[in-house]
């Protein structure tokens, strides 16, 4: 299984998916880490870049679809895993990763390595109250 981490130094998880630029994908096979993997992401920089400007995905004033057009982009790299964990994300961003069929996991957790071996024990809680 792969797990991705929002991460902008491939050590902390950021605390906002949109800003963040890299996923550290971590592959785990009967327990054990057999992977890491630090993947450049899409994010708020990138829309910017292609002449728009938004404060945040879910405060851009642009139709669900749309958004979501920009969460599918960002979820492009990390398709191939099961669960994100991140620290903060806009609601619009959290049901874009659960209809593309990857976990959203919000968490006050900061550091990689903790909120893995939390993911493997099952005792990660989502905290959906964190969702902006």
């Amino acid at each position: 299984m792969k797990i991705a981490f929002i991460t902008d130094n491939g050590e902390q998880i950021s605390r906002h998916f949109g800003r963040a630029p890299y996923y550290l994908v971590i592959e785990v096979t009967d327990g054990k880490v057999v992977g890491r993997e630090l993947r450049e992401k899409l994010g708020h920089q990138h829309f910017a870049a292609q002449g728009e400007h938004h404060e945040h995905e879910h405060h851009d004033g642009h139709s669900g679809m749309e958004a979501h057009g920009k969460h599918v982009s960002m979820a492009e790299t990390i398709s191939d895993c099961e669960a994100l964990i991140c620290g903060g994300m806009g609601m619009g961003a959290y049901q874009s990763m659960e209809r593309l069929g990857i976990k959203p996991i919000v968490t006050q957790k900061s550091d990689i390595e903790e909120a893995l071996q939390a993911y493997l024990d099952g005792t990660l809680v989502d905290q959906t109250d964190m969702l902006h």
